[in-house]
């Protein structure tokens, strides 16, 4: 079930996009898809608020009518505002701690086409996952509920770096990189918690690049 403030934050961004092509001079739906050849049965669930839309069809709406991005997507600023550099958006798709657990080389999974997506902006070139941060064990770095960006290609360890590994029993952790410590994968955390104890051989799942929270 979609909570009230996300609710609240589809209906605003349908109601932006709505004046977005108005201002742009379509009069209704048909005409702005057939224009630029969406589908309209998705654009008119995109602009009625009956579904979301990430950042990458707000990308192209924000194009396709000559406004920010950061005022479509975001609320950000005004419709005639210029973005200041090229935004570069995706949509990462946010799994589970227990999914994250099957990304081994062994079993990898690489169909995310039923997972929510989060949207990012200027994320660098990689193959990104986020995950929701539960418990206290990277608090210094994390709160609970922070949301990490996981590269899945970057798994050279770097000390002091941060990243989300597994070992053969698909445990799953969010832990920094301590390379003169054992085990390497320590918590970053105000409370004293232990390492975590593995059971074989560690994975690397990808290194963690960005950590955001709503305030």
């Amino acid at each position: 079930m979609i909570k009230e403030d996300e609710q609240f934050e589809r209906a605003a961004r349908a109601a932006r996009l709505q004046q977005a092509r108005k201002n742009a001079g379509f009069g209704g739906v048909k005409s702005a898809s057939g224009k630029f050849k969406w589908n309209v049965n998705n654009y008119k669930a995109h602009e009625s608020g009956r579904n979301g839309f990430g950042l990458v069809d707000a990308k192209k709406y924000a194009k396709a009518y000559k406004v920010s991005l950061q005022w479509l997507y975001f609320g950000i600023g005004a419709p005639e505002d210029v973005d200041a550099d090229p935004v570069v958006a995706v949509d990462v798709p946010l799994i589970s701690w227990v999914s994250a657990g099957m990304l081994s080389e062994q079993q990898p999974v690489t169909d995310f086409g039923d997972f929510q997506t989060i949207p990012a902006l200027d994320l660098p070139d990689g193959e990104w996952i986020a995950l929701r941060v539960v418990g206290d064990s990277m608090n210094k770095i994390s709160p609970p509920e922070s949301i990490i960006f996981v590269n899945r290609r970057d798994k050279r360890l770097v000390h002091n770096a941060c990243y989300v590994v597994t070992d053969e029993a698909g445990n799953t952790t969010y832990k920094r990189y301590r390379s003169d410590e054992y085990p390497p994968f320590q918590p970053a955390s105000y409370k004293k918690i232990d390492a975590p104890t593995f059971e074989g051989a560690i994975n690397v799942i990808g290194r963690v690049r960005r950590s955001v929270i709503d305030m």
